[in-house]
């Protein structure tokens, strides 16, 4: 039906959640935006701020930025900030839209994003063998850094002035 990557790639983290755009609930549950956003704003209700909320004009701007490209002509561009919603929120306005559609897809909504959760824990751990693999070079190189800067030291000291001006070889005393 939906493939769970489709969706997966329109899951955004904002303000530390992983949140999905009104426009792309809509297009997944094959409703107009506009129809998709009566229906939540006649709801508000089932929709506190960890299910659902809105962009600030900063966050927009930021994230419209990264799209590259918008669609051309007059009518393409949205008027007001969209809602995002959370994995739960998705989930609570598949149940307003009540069509058979909107129960479907939200099985792959939730799969979306247990999906993106599953992969943000293994970079967890990844990133924590990262850390522990840091810890330990630093800690050999720490003991390398010791033993190249002792060597240094030595060679500076082999080529001071002092050493260079003893002479070699046979040497005549001047005062015999």
């Amino acid at each position: 039906m939906v493939p769970t990557e489709f969706i997966a790639e329109r899951i955004f983290i904002v303000r530390g959640q992983k949140v999905i755009f009104d426009s792309d609930l809509a297009a997944l549950y094959e409703v107009p935006t506009k129809q998709f956003n009566q229906a939540v704003k006649r709801n508000l209700a089932k929709f506190p701020t960890d299910f659902m909320f809105s962009l600030t004009a900063a966050e927009w701007k930021s994230l419209r930025s990264q799209f590259v490209t918008l669609d051309a002509g007059p009518g393409r561009h949205r008027k007001y900030l969209p809602f995002d919603f959370t994995e739960h929120g998705a989930i609570m306005a598949a149940t307003l839209l009540n069509s058979p559609r909107a129960v479907e897809v939200s099985v792959y909504v939730v799969r979306a994003f247990v999906q993106l959760r599953e992969f943000l824990a293994s970079n967890k751990d990844l990133t924590r063998q990262l850390k522990a693999l840091e810890q330990r070079v630093e800690k050999k190189l720490g003991h390398h850094d010791q033993a190249i800067a002792g060597i240094i030291e030595t060679l500076r000291q082999l080529m001071s002035p002092a050493n260079a001006k003893r002479r070699i070889g046979f040497v005549i005393d001047d005062d015999k």
